[in-house]
C-alpha cells in the first residue's frame, strides 16, 4: 500500500473532530476556559472556583494543565496582607478556546443535519400521516 492509501484525511473521516483538543475538553478545564473567556479582564481564583464548582486542589491542577498549555497565565499578588491569584486567558489560550468552540459548533451543526430527517419523518407521525 502507498503512503497515500494509509493517511486517512479530514473528507474521509468527517466525524474525526481533530480540534476536540483533549487539553481542553475535559470538563472542568472546559469550564474554566468558558469562564475565563466571558471574564477578559481575569478572575481571581476564588471566584474561578466558585463558578466552575471546583475545590482549590482540582482547580490547582487543572490550571497547572493549562499553564503547562500556554493557555492561562496566572498571577499571585498580595493586596492587605493577603495573598491572591489572578487567572487570565493567554493570547494563545483565547485562540485555542475560539478555535476548539467553532468545532463544537460542526459537531452541533452534523448532529442537526443528521437528525433533520429522523425529526421531519417523527413530526408526520406525530400530525396523524401514516408511512407509505
Amino acid at each position: 500500500m502507498s503512503g497515500r492509501q494509509n493517511k486517512i484525511t479530514n473528507s474521509d473521516a468527517p466525524f474525526a473532530y481533530e480540534g476536540l483538543a483533549r487539553v481542553i475538553h475535559e470538563k472542568a478545564r472546559l469550564g474554566i476556559l468558558a469562564s475565563l473567556a466571558t471574564h477578559r479582564e481575569g478572575l481571581a481564583f476564588g471566584d474561578l472556583k466558585q463558578l466552575c464548582a471546583l475545590t482549590d486542589g482540582n482547580l490547582n491542577r487543572h490550571l497547572q494543565v493549562l499553564q503547562e498549555a500556554g493557555m492561562v497565565e496566572i498571577r499571585k499578588s498580595t493586596t492587605d496582607n493577603r495573598p491572591q491569584t489572578w487567572c487570565q486567558l493567554t493570547v494563545l489560550g483565547r485562540s485555542r478556546f475560539d478555535q476548539y468552540i467553532e468545532v463544537l459548533e460542526q459537531v452541533v451543526r452534523d448532529a442537526l443535519h443528521a437528525s433533520q430527517p429522523e425529526a421531519a419523518a417523527a413530526k408526520g407521525l406525530q400530525e396523524g400521516l401514516s408511512p407509505a
